[in-house]
C-alpha cells in the first residue's frame, strides 16, 4: 500500500500534468477504466473532458487549497480563478473572471486515479455574476 506521503506527492505531480496540459502523460496517473461522479469515462473520456474544460476556460489552472490523504483515498479543495469564454455550468459567464472552488475525492488503485467524485461551488459563481 502507498503511504500518505507518496500518494500526496503523486497527486501533486498529477496536478502539475493538468496545469502543463501534458495530456500524453495523463495515463501515468489516471486508470484506463476511471469513473467520474459515477459515470464510466475511461482514460480517453476523462482526457476529452479535461481538454474540453481547457477549451471552455483557456486560463484554467488547478491550485490545491486543501489536501487530505488516507490511502487509497485523497480529498482536495481546488481553487480556480479563471475566465470561462462563454457558458460555464449553464451560466452565461462570457469572459468574466470568476473565483470558485471544487471539492474532489479520489480513489487510487495501483498508483492511478480510479474514481473521481467532485462538486463545484456553482453558487459562488452565480453570486459573482449578479
Amino acid at each position: 500500500m502507498t503511504s500518505s506521503t507518496e500518494l500526496t506527492h503523486r497527486y501533486r505531480r498529477y496536478i502539475d500534468v493538468l496545469n502543463r496540459r501534458d495530456w500524453p502523460a495523463l495515463g501515468e496517473f489516471v486508470a484506463d477504466e476511471v469513473t467520474h461522479n459515477g459515470r464510466p469515462l475511461g482514460l480517453a473520456g476523462y482526457r476529452a473532458m479535461l481538454e474540453q474544460d481547457v477549451r471552455d476556460i483557456p486560463d484554467l489552472r488547478f491550485r490545491i487549497e486543501l489536501l487530505v490523504c488516507e490511502p487509497p483515498h485523497l480529498a482536495a479543495r481546488l481553487r480556480f480563478q479563471c475566465t470561462p469564454a462563454g457558458r460555464f455550468m449553464g451560466l452565461d459567464v462570457n469572459g468574466r473572471s470568476v473565483d470558485f472552488t471544487e471539492n474532489v475525492f479520489y480513489t487510487w488503485r495501483d498508483g492511478r486515479v480510479a474514481e473521481v467524485h467532485s462538486v463545484i461551488d456553482k453558487a459562488a459563481i452565480e453570486a459573482q455574476l449578479r
